[in-house]
């Protein structure tokens, strides 16, 4: 009784819930007052905090390199003699499914080339500066910065779970600061606000990835890339994550994960081999020496000085929605990461992924730069319309693209159904008590409530709105999770003088 009663979803589930389901029918009966009132909120924000975003994301950064090489490093995310449950390469394909993936595809080309034609400030459009500069933004985008804030969360999450056994809740990372008080009012006003700022980011991502499947498919098979086919997409998909997520995180993500980490590895090999192959390494030398070079000028240059409203259209905009994201893709690599010293987990959640980021911007975007430049081929102009058609459009013009298409189709649905897994699992974590195992039916309604998000503002226009919104969501969480920061180092300085080698 008292098992199934910790399982059951509480007051954080309720009012969650119900707000969200207010915002929808916000959306759909006033979706001109939704998307001008997000708009004007957005503008402000960015006008107003794109330093605090630039300085916050840099200390993520410098706070993960400082744990993995300080006096915390040899401590484990569990007991001293624990050990992982996830083997190095499922844990990486785990990573990426909770993470980055959807993104990385949606992302990967259209970036570079909009970059290209529509450069940084201070360089000119369409030149071979704009296109080393297009891939290294594009890099930094995707590298350090966004990973520092999801192992900020995770690595917090996961010692209090694991290590001094309190609840996998937002609000007990607090709790060396805030004591017994993350059971209260104020640990309930956290975990109500982590759960929005994870719906709306979420929701935000199926709408993508429900357009780029749709573009996908759109372009292999010549299909209306319309509302209509974006909302079986939807369906479909629904139906077959409710399937992973009751067969479960050690089931269903497991296979599918490993899975699409293989299929991504094995399309960036043929794209590698059939395009422009020395091209692409000369581009992966120059972006990845241009970011380690220039990783200080690019994190916290705004020009102030001159136009800021391309860094305000893409890196700001791109740290707000990682943050928004970053209680989701948190705490799902928490609960993957057990067993783990904080050096291994730092290494493996920061390092890796910010390296594979780097070479799959660089064969992907540098493929398609390639075909923009030199082979005659305007992925920019579509991209401009459609981002979502970019990456097709590349995989498209090179030999054997129809295999390599339906490879890239295969990739994003699985990165899809993975990513709404993960979400309604994260969601029922976090308004169900902290429980690990959360009730199946919880699973199923935060799904459901989802999808039916994404759906319902997919007809009504307002996904640019949604996007908004969960921009500005970020930026109370950005001070959270510095808070986070002062709370993690004061639980480890005390675990460190309890156990200084394990």
């Amino acid at each position: 009784m008292d098992r199934a009663k910790k399982k059951a979803p509480g007051v954080v589930f309720y009012v969650s819930f119900c707000i969200i389901v207010l915002f929808v029918a916000w959306g759909v009966v006033f979706p001109e007052q939704l998307s001008q009132a997000s708009t004007a909120g957005l503008h402000w924000m960015r006008n107003y905090f794109s330093w605090f975003y630039m300085l916050a994301t840099t200390i993520f950064v410098l706070t993960c390199l400082y744990l993995a090489i300080g006096p915390y490093r040899h401590l484990k995310l569990g007991k001293p003699d624990s050990k992982p449950s996830y083997s190095f390469f499922t844990w990486l394909g785990l990573l990426f499914a909770a993470g980055m993936g959807v993104g990385l595809v949606f992302w990967g080309v259209a970036e570079p080339v909009l970059h290209y034609v529509e450069p940084p400030p201070g360089y000119e459009a369409e030149t071979n500066e704009a296109a080393k500069a297009a891939l290294t933004y594009s890099v930094f985008h995707w590298a350090l910065q966004p990973w520092g804030v999801f192992a900020i969360i995770g690595l917090s999450m996961a010692f209090f779970k694991f290590r001094r056994n309190r609840p996998g809740l937002i609000s007990h990372a607090f709790y060396p600061l805030l004591g017994e008080r993350t059971d209260g009012v104020v640990g309930k006003v956290i975990n109500i606000f982590a759960t929005l700022a994870t719906a709306i980011g979420v929701a935000t991502t199926f709408g993508l990835s429900a357009m780029q499947v749709s573009g996908g498919i759109s372009e292999v098979f010549g299909t209306p890339n319309s509302k209509v086919a974006q909302l079986i997409i939807i369906a479909v998909v629904t139906g077959l994550f409710i399937t992973s997520a009751v067969s479960g995180v050690n089931k269903g993500m497991r296979y599918l994960s490993t899975s699409n980490i293989i299929i991504a590895g094995v399309l960036m090999v043929f794209i590698l081999v059939l395009g422009p192959t020395a091209f692409l390494l000369e581009s992966f030398t120059t972006a990845v020496g241009q970011y380690i070079g220039q990783y200080i000028p690019l994190s916290l240059s705004l020009s102030p000085y001159s136009d800021g409203s391309w860094r305000g259209q893409w890196t700001i905009f791109f740290w707000a929605w990682v943050i928004a994201w970053g209680p989701y893709v948190g705490t799902f690599i928490a609960r993957i990461s057990r067993g783990r010293t904080i050096r291994e987990f730092v290494f493996g959640v920061l390092f890796v992924p910010a390296l594979l980021g780097a070479i799959w911007f660089s064969i992907m975007g540098g493929t398609g730069l390639h075909m923009q430049i030199s082979e005659g081929i305007d992925i920019a102009s579509r991209a401009q319309q459609h981002e979502e058609v970019a990456f097709f459009m590349m995989l498209g013009n090179l030999p054997i693209g129809l295999v390599l298409n339906i490879l890239g189709i295969l990739l994003i649905t699985i990165f899809f159904i993975t990513s709404a897994d993960s979400a309604s699992y994260v969601l029922s974590v976090l308004s169900s008590k902290g429980t690990l195992n959360p009730k199946t039916l919880t699973k199923l309604s935060w799904g459901f409530l989802i999808s039916i998000t994404a759906a319902v503002l997919l007809l009504s226009g307002g996904l640019e709105a949604l996007r908004a919104v969960a921009i500005m969501t970020a930026m109370p969480f950005t001070v959270i999770i510095l808070v986070m920061i002062v709370s993690l180092i004061k639980g480890l300085r005390e675990e460190f003088g309890k156990h200084p080698t394990s």
